[in-house]
C-alpha cells in the first residue's frame, strides 16, 4: 500500500485528478503524489514520463499503472474493501455505477463554460442555456440518488462512495461560480465541502503559485 503513488496536476483546475485523490484519502490508503503544473514548457513531457495516455491522474502501484480517474477510483476500492467505495445493495451500487459514468462521460457545456477554478470566484459566469440544463440534470441526478439510497448519511448513497468522488469537481464548480440551487442540493454540497480532505484539497490549491486563465 505505502508504494501507492498519483500523478496529478494543478490543484486548483485539474478535477480529473481530484477525483482519485479523494478517493485514496477517503479510503485512507497512504500515497505519494507527483503534481506536475499545467500549460508549462515541459509539462506534456513530464506527464508522458509517468502516463501512458499522456494525461492525468494516473495512478502507479509498483509495476502496475493505471490512468483515467474512474478507472484508478475502482482500483482503489478494490485495494480497499473495507473503505465501502460503492455501495453493498446491488441496485445501489448499479445506479452509483451509472451516475458516475455519467460525470465521466457527460455534462460537456458545464466543463466547458465552468472550468473549475478553486483560486477564484466567479459569480454568474459561464451560465449558458446548455450548462443550465446540465445544472438541471445534475440536481435531479443527486436527488433521486438522495432520496432513493441517502438515507444512511448526507452523502448520494449515503457514506461516502466513488459517485460522491466523481461529483466533487462538480461541488467546486457550483461553489466558485455561485450557481442557484436547490435547498436539497445546497445540503448535499456542503457535506462534500465539508470533508477534511477537500477542505485541505482546496487549501492547498489557494496555495500554488500558478494561476492560469481557464
Amino acid at each position: 500500500m505505502t508504494g501507492l503513488t498519483l500523478l496529478i496536476a494543478n490543484k486548483a483546475y485539474s478535477s480529473w485528478s481530484l477525483r482519485p485523490w479523494l478517493a485514496l484519502k477517503q479510503a485512507g490508503l497512504p500515497f505519494r503524489e507527483i503534481l506536475v503544473p499545467l500549460r508549462q514548457p515541459d509539462t506534456a513531457a513530464r506527464i508522458r514520463a509517468h502516463s501512458p495516455s499522456g494525461r492525468v491522474p494516473c495512478l502507479m502501484d509498483g509495476e502496475r499503472v493505471i490512468w483515467d480517474s474512474l478507472a484508478i477510483c475502482e482500483y482503489i476500492a478494490e485495494l480497499a474493501p473495507a473503505a465501502g467505495l460503492w455501495p453493498e445493495d446491488a441496485h445501489a451500487r448499479a445506479v452509483a455505477r451509472s451516475v458516475s459514468a455519467e460525470m465521466h462521460s457527460g455534462f460537456a457545456s458545464l466543463r466547458t463554460t465552468m472550468t473549475m477554478d478553486l483560486k477564484r470566484e466567479r459569480p454568474g459566469e459561464g451560465l449558458t442555456p446548455e450548462t443550465a440544463a446540465d445544472i438541471a440534470r445534475i440536481q435531479t441526478l443527486w436527488a433521486d440518488a438522495r432520496a432513493r439510497f441517502g438515507q444512511g448519511g448526507p452523502f448520494l448513497f449515503g457514506r461516502f462512495t466513488i459517485a460522491d468522488a466523481m461529483f466533487a469537481p462538480v461541488v467546486g464548480r457550483f461553489a466558485t461560480y455561485g450557481v442557484e440551487v436547490q435547498p436539497g442540493t445546497r445540503a448535499y454540497m456542503d457535506a462534500v465541502l465539508a470533508l477534511p480532505a477537500f477542505q485541505d484539497w482546496i487549501a492547498a490549491a489557494r496555495e500554488e503559485p500558478w494561476v492560469l486563465d481557464l
